[in-house]
């Protein structure tokens, strides 16, 4: 029933057969994370990185209904130049984008879902989404916490953005047994910051100790993902100070406005990119990278 929906490229389809290493990536970053042309640009990088580093690239989306494993530089492109017109799309959205026939670009969520049903464990991201800032009176949760509780795929990613409730997030991630690892570092990464104030619940030193790490969890047969948390390098990382005081002007901001549900983070991080001179976006671009030849390594590892 899936190969009505699903379309697995040739290069993923092969690497799938040889059992070689993949990498799935996210297609939100291209329609929704930054302008054209440096989201095309910034996702042609992102393969290139994955390739040099030994796995395969497996960019998802869906184009026309269809479920896609492996995006051609051509549908990159298109899905750069669509920009904010395609849909952003998480689990609940899947159904109603494909029986439509319509382009989606597939979230933290909708890309674990895509890539799991293809056959790929691991899958490189910039950061995921989370709980919000007064989710208690708001319910406002990211569906990515409970895909990573129940989908057997590994994220790599700078931790979460700091625009979000980074102890309730944790705490979400807790409770659905989903572990938190630190790839050299004891502190959860807070995306722009190498920093947060929070800790990781395990700290492992190499892609090989992770690559185990995930062996055994899903051997074990125990569902869900797991966070890998690759902080930001150095040089490119934020003023913690700055940022942060960036990220409490822009709630503010849009919580003047009324602004809310998945409108909220487009919103934040618009902001946030204004308030910091568009130095946001270079640091956004450099931890993405980052993260994709990590996945790599892991990807080769597992």
């Amino acid at each position: 029933m899936l190969e009505k929906y699903l379309v697995i490229s040739d290069e993923v389809r092969k690497a799938l057969k040889e059992q070689k290493p993949i990498v799935a990536l996210e297609s939100t970053i291209i329609s929704h994370g930054m302008p054209y042309p440096q989201n095309v640009e910034t996702a042609l990088n992102v393969e290139r990185i994955v390739r040099e580093n030994g796995a395969v690239p497996a960019t998802i989306a869906i184009i026309n209904g269809k479920l896609k494993a492996g995006l051609t530089d051509d549908e990159i492109e298109y899905l750069g130049k669509k920009g904010q017109e395609v849909m952003k799309v998480s689990r609940r959205d899947i159904p109603y984008v494909v029986a439509k026939k319509m382009d989606g670009a597939t979230t933290v969520a909708g890309t674990m879902i895509i890539a799991s049903m293809t056959g790929i464990k691991v899958f490189a991201t910039g950061g995921i989404g989370g709980v919000h800032r007064n989710a208690q009176d708001t319910f406002d949760i990211s569906a990515d916490l409970q895909e990573l509780a129940n989908t057997d795929v590994a994220v790599v990613c700078a931790g979460a953005k700091s625009i979000l409730d980074l102890g309730l997030t944790l705490e979400y991630l807790e409770t659905f047994g989903v572990p938190v690892i630190g790839y050299k570092t004891e502190e959860l990464p807070a995306f722009y910051t190498r920093k947060s104030g929070y800790k990781v619940n395990f700290k492992l030193d190499t892609p090989e100790e992770i690559a185990e790490f995930l062996k055994v969890k899903w051997e074990l047969d125990l569902k869900g993902g797991a966070v890998i948390a690759n902080p930001i390098p150095e040089k490119y990382q934020m003023d913690y100070e700055i940022i942060t005081k960036a990220i409490d002007n822009a709630i503010k901001e849009a919580e003047k406005l009324g602004i809310k549900g998945k409108e909220t983070t487009p919103f934040l991080l618009s902001k946030v990119k204004e308030i910091t001179g568009g130095k946001s976006l270079e640091s956004n671009i450099q931890l993405v990278y980052n993260n994709a030849k990590l996945a790599a390594q892991i990807a080769k590892d597992l």
